[in-house]
């Protein structure tokens, strides 16, 4: 049963913690705003002292402007891990070295003789391997591009804040998805649509004059990751972004970019082409002279041409766009009677001779294609299988409903074989406690990689689909809804970096585990201390479960206050649509609670490959952690563990209490090992996030009880 024993793994690491209080020296950090790439020095005597040996010089040959990234990083990063001043050079010394460099630009790489390893990685990937060449020794970092040397050298400096010996490297890594976009829900007045860090990151009013320190400072730390793209504007788009004024201020941030390896991506509003709204806060309107946004009439697809033009004359390297249509109140090709397909069609048209793609939300839910909301988006999309055009994603959220603590897979994944599909993970916590909980994705995200379609028979992982490797898609992508703001810490809650990383990790090797990313971060953050990193990382890694168990445990989902989606608000009943109230969801009665998707509901089910269908359509053999996603279940009915549903219930929300209970008694056992600074940020945010988990469990079972009419018993 997943997550159940958590309260006990979580009080046998405090005890472990406690023996060791007294001897484990503190760390300091800084305030967070250097996030993972602050590069303390070293305190592992051992470790330090062969990288002082091996790393005497760095030696980079040729000139571009990412190469001087290179050399600016690396130098900075190896002067402060081996607190030693460490030189540049273009040219070998006779003493050991780093090395870095292409085949076409450095004569150290070429007599390696690696042309050959190297072809397999294409353009971003890298080699980082011990060798010898004329007796010295050396760490090479190649790559057939500069931007390979950025990522290697990164991933170097990786491996030594966690304090991997390089003394035997042999190291190749390339991207395992080709687009790895942050996607930013930022607007013109810096405000960010379930942002929780403060205002937008893009001073719109200040570029193109005025270019902020903090740009370069996003690109790097995204660069540290092998995120190359970023759409910087709200999918709910405002034309205006396509205006020559605004084509100005993107140009800038391409250009601050651009040597990171990081394309620009823009959100746009299908109705550009249109005469501006008369109400200034129309969804409806745009920023053309013509009547009309239907994808077949040839002067709308002239405008889409000169359009797309004008951006690429500003910004050579252009990505492409971001589609929310006919979503929620945005207008789409179907205002036209035209499909998803024809309209994303007609944009990708006018991007492909620049290589530009379209990314196109599969996020609709259009109440007249299906009574159940999780069933829409695939009825929409699945017939459209093979007909968009070749620089089109279908752009599809990691569950059929809205990044809820917990859904299953979106069944769209396995279900478009000519179709490449683009999944939209969420880094920010709209549903998941805001800023204010900590609560580690990478578990979450994990879960939907590594579910098993069956669209090909076994082995048709998620993440199979999306490399592409699955049904030889032509183009492979991966986006996350950002959590950076102006905060000085980036993402308002320090843990919340957490989660960032482990997306940019995750999407570069989607086979890493929670466990690395967790212990990775933390190293290069907290604490180098074996004992502290186990404390933190297990506190990290069940987060997930406990906010799961403390919000919508055992497949509950959406019962979040209207809009806000902050606390608990399971009575809420009154809206304009029906599927924006929880009750729509939950549907307690006196006989039981859940939706019933299964074949003698919604039939939901039936999107699902087989054994999946089958599995979840039976109450008996559906998982545990889906039951009230998918069926309809008597309070009485008997569980796994020998409870009834509603005692279960019962027990998954105190057990979510309790962990976070733990954590804070975990966190506050850690107070002479952590930075003071750090200790109390974290600690303020434990403390509500324990108020918190207490008002949705007393909220959540009170409100059930109503139905049930049992007696919650007690959990000591």
């Amino acid at each position: 049963m997943i997550g159940a024993d958590m309260k006990l793994s979580l009080q046998d690491v405090i005890v472990g913690l406690l023996i060791v209080v007294s001897v484990c020296p503190m760390i300091s950090a800084d305030d967070g705003y250097e996030l993972w790439l602050s590069y303390r020095k070293l305190d592992d005597a051992v470790i330090l002292e062969e990288y002082q040996r091996a790393l005497s010089s760095i030696v980079i040959e040729g000139e571009s402007e990412t190469l001087g990234i290179v050399r600016e990083e690396l130098k900075k990063g190896l002067e402060g891990l081996l607190g030693l001043d460490v030189p540049v050079r273009s040219t070998l010394s006779k003493s050991a070295a780093l090395v870095i460099g292409t085949p076409a630009r450095s004569q150290v790489i070429r007599e390696l003789n690696l042309s050959k390893e190297l072809e397999t990685l294409g353009r971003e990937g890298f080699l980082i391997r011990s060798a010898k060449v004329k007796g010295i020794p050396l760490i090479v970092i190649a790559a057939n591009e500069d931007v390979g040397l950025l990522y290697g050298s990164f991933h170097l400096l990786r491996l030594m804040q966690n304090g991997q010996s390089l003394a035997n490297a042999d190291i190749a890594s390339k991207p395992r998805i080709q687009y790895r976009l942050l996607n930013h829900w930022d607007n013109l007045d810096r405000s960010v649509e379930r942002g929780y860090a403060g205002k937008s990151l893009w001073k719109w009013d200040e570029l193109p004059g005025t270019i902020d320190p903090r740009y370069r400072d996003y690109a790097r730390a995204n660069a540290s990751l092998g995120i190359n793209g970023t759409a910087v504007n709200n999918v709910n788009a405002n034309p205006i972004f396509l205006t020559a004024e605004y084509i100005a201020k993107l140009k800038v941030l391409a250009d601050v970019f651009r040597p990171y390896g990081i394309r620009l991506f823009v959100s746009v509003r299908f109705s550009s082409p249109l005469r501006p709204a008369s109400n200034i806060n129309s969804r409806r309107g745009g920023i053309g002279s013509l009547d009309t946004a239907d994808p077949f009439d040839p002067d709308v697809q002239r405008w889409w041409k000169e359009k797309v033009k004008e951006v690429y004359q500003s910004i050579p390297d252009f990505g492409g766009f971001l589609v929310k249509a006919n979503s929620e109140g945005m207008p789409g090709p179907q205002d036209y009677k035209r499909s998803h397909a024809e309209g994303a069609n007609m944009l990708a048209e006018a991007l492909a001779p620049y290589g530009g793609i379209v990314m196109w939300r599969a996020f609709v839910y259009d109440a007249d294609v299906d009574p159940d909301r999780a069933k829409r988006a695939y009825k929409e999309f699945v017939p459209l299988d093979g007909q968009f055009r070749a620089n089109v994603f279908v752009q599809a959220k990691n569950g059929p409903v809205d990044f809820q603590p917990r859904e299953p897979a979106h069944p769209l994944f396995g279900a478009m074989p000519r179709t490449p599909l683009m999944l939209e993970l969420q880094i920010t916590q709209e549903y998941l406690g805001h800023s204010k909980h900590m609560v580690f994705l990478a578990p979450m995200w994990k879960e939907c990689l590594d579910f098993d379609t069956y669209a090909k028979g076994s082995d048709s992982h998620v993440s199979k689909v999306l490399d592409g490797s699955l049904h030889n898609y032509s183009m492979s992508g991966i986006a996350g809804v950002a959590n950076t703001g102006s905060d000085r810490n980036w993402c308002g809650h320090l843990f919340a970096q957490a989660n960032w990383y482990a997306f940019g990790r995750l999407a570069w090797d989607h086979d890493l585990s929670s466990e690395t990313i967790a212990e990775e971060w933390i190293r290069m953050i907290l604490s180098r201390d074996n004992e502290v990193v186990g404390t933190i990382k297990a506190m990290m890694l069940e987060s997930r479960e406990a906010c799961v168990n403390y919000m919508t445990p055992l497949g509950l989902h959406h019962i979040m206050q209207a809009g806000f989606h902050y606390g608990p608000q399971p009575g809420y009943a009154k809206s304009s649509r029906l599927d924006w109230t929880s009750v729509y969801y939950h549907r307690a009665d006196s006989d039981g609670l859940g939706f019933d998707r299964s074949s003698s509901g919604s039939n939901a089910t039936s999107q699902y490959f087989q054994p999946w269908r089958e599995r979840f359509d039976k109450m008996e053999t559906c998982p545990e952690e889906y039951l009230l996603w998918f069926h309809h279940v008597p309070w009485d009915h008997k569980m796994q563990s020998g409870r009834t549903m509603w005692e279960e219930l019962c027990y998954r929300y105190h057990t979510g209490v309790d962990y976070v209970k733990a954590m804070r008694r975990t966190w506050a056992a850690l107070e002479k090992h952590i930075d003071q600074d750090i200790y109390s940020h974290v600690q303020e945010k434990l403390a509500i996030q324990e108020k918190d988990a207490i008002i949705w469990r007393d909220t959540c079972l009170s409100y059930f009880q109503k139905f049930s009419k049992m007696p919650v018993p007690e959990y000591n």
